[in-house]
């Protein structure tokens, strides 16, 4: 993995989300925006923050979960969090491929391969967003022509699954790739990248990891429903259903635009829009809505993110100028599951 490209597209996309911001503000009205934020309930950040802390809590437990699938053992908790949280430093890169940080940090502290490790990201992808799914599936039927959303990952996901569980379509797409030039070279890695695959989409996997998520990503709904009140929203069972359905909504928007760092411009969008319209506040107070949530969900877990990696680059490094290599390949086995 290039570290350094990665940084650089890390500043860009930092860049980016300046100009997307300034635009934002720019287009709303700087004045009214201005007004907004000092309107806004401040108090209530260390909450919503607190929230998202919890989220991030039990997605590394997810992490941790996935390790042990995939036979990890012997891995320090500590050096895994902070493999973990390094990931979050890079999710604001195009595509999110910032993320396979956390891969190569894993092969690096522990010495597990990268095509063992990867397909935990596909796991932790599809887990979220049928959770997310699952937390504004109320919101569907009451605010919204979103249906078509609903279907594509209720229908789409159980293929996906099917076909990656069926071992023997595998097989076969694994025995024609052994005849080709290229692909040839890669099977051995694409074997230990199905077994990984196998196992983490496993039914009780799926399933438990789903419910997992789908309580992780609550408490970020939590967040934006706070985030609301601090606008001068008062606390009531309808704010709460707005904000389970508004915050997933925009969060699986923001992650299918793959190629906008961190979904930067179209998260905040629909943000914006579904709040103006369901909650029915101003647009500038929708805006500064979006801007703290966005910060509390997106760049406060980059900072941590950077922090994290920070650590474990210095410990890398010194292990260099002490002549140390990465630890030898786990050796576990894949845990069998059904």
């Amino acid at each position: 993995m290039n570290v350094e490209n990665l940084r650089g597209k890390l500043l860009i996309s930092i860049l980016f989300a300046v100009v997307v911001y300034a635009g934002f503000v720019a287009f709303v009205d700087v004045q009214k925006v201005g007004e907004s934020l000092g309107d806004f309930n401040w108090a209530l950040l260390p909450l919503i923050l607190a929230l998202t802390l919890v989220n991030y809590g039990l997605r590394f437990v997810k992490w941790q979960y996935y390790l042990r699938l995939i036979g990890v053992r012997n891995f320090d908790w500590r050096d895994s969090a902070l493999a973990f949280f390094s990931g979050l430093g890079m999710v604001v890169t195009p595509g999110k491929v910032g993320e396979w940080m956390k891969t190569y940090l894993l092969r690096e502290l522990h010495g597990t391969p990268i095509s063992r490790s990867a397909p935990i990201l596909i796991a932790e992808r599809l887990t979220d967003s049928i959770a997310l799914l699952v937390i504004c599936s109320v919101g569907f039927f009451v605010f919204g022509d979103y249906w078509w959303a609903f279907v594509v990952v209720a229908v789409g996901a159980p293929i996906f699954i099917f076909v990656a569980r069926h071992q023997p379509t595998v097989s076969v797409l694994l025995r024609i790739g052994a005849r080709l030039p290229i692909a040839g070279r890669f099977v051995p890695q694409l074997e230990q990248f199905y077994e990984s695959t196998y196992v983490l989409l496993s039914p009780r996997a799926l399933i438990t990891m789903t419910a997992l998520s789908a309580i992780s990503w609550f408490f970020e709904v939590l967040g934006f429903y706070y985030t609301l009140v601090g606008l001068g929203q008062p606390q009531s069972g309808e704010l709460l259903l707005q904000a389970t359905f508004i915050l997933p909504i925009a969060t699986l928007a923001g992650a299918v635009a793959v190629f906008t760092p961190g979904g930067l411009g179209v998260a905040e969008g629909a943000l914006v829009t579904l709040t103006e319209a369901l909650v029915e506040v101003t647009t500038s107070a929708a805006t500064v809505g979006a801007f703290v949530i966005r910060f509390a969900t997106l760049w406060f877990g980059v900072i941590i993110g950077l922090i994290a990696y920070a650590i474990v680059s210095r410990r890398l490094a010194k292990r260099e100028e002490t002549g140390g290599g990465p630890p030898p390949a786990s050796d576990a086995p894949i845990e069998a599951q059904t």
